[in-house]
């Protein structure tokens, strides 16, 4: 294996756990984001759990994040809860600071 080689092998690896991070992130911040606004909607224990659950079930409806993004929207606004996408978007984007905090540090 020449060194090229073993440097393309290595930047592979690389950009696959680069992957699996963010993919891990992805649904630790949909948890949370499902917890936040399980809170808003008025649920707690298992309830809430399970509401979180549904808001990372969401996300594989379709590619990208509108399909969470929407969920969240519609099940607050729903129940009374004055809520615009841009404010769930900044939420989203707050606790994926968080949840990529929590994957690198391994918890």
């Amino acid at each position: 294996m020449t060194t090229f080689d073993k440097r393309e092998e290595g930047f592979e690896k690389k950009f696959a756990l680069d992957e699996e991070q963010k993919f891990k992130a992805e649904v630790r911040r949909n948890k949370l984001l499902g917890l936040w606004a399980a809170e808003k909607l008025g649920l707690s224990g298992d309830a809430a759990t399970a509401y979180s659950k549904e808001v990372v079930a969401a996300d594989f409806e379709q590619a990208g994040d509108k399909d969470v993004q929407d969920k969240v929207v519609k099940d607050l606004t729903a129940k009374g809860v004055a809520i615009t996408a841009q404010e769930v978007r900044v939420k989203m984007d707050e606790l994926m600071i968080q949840a990529a905090a929590q994957v690198k540090a391994g918890s």
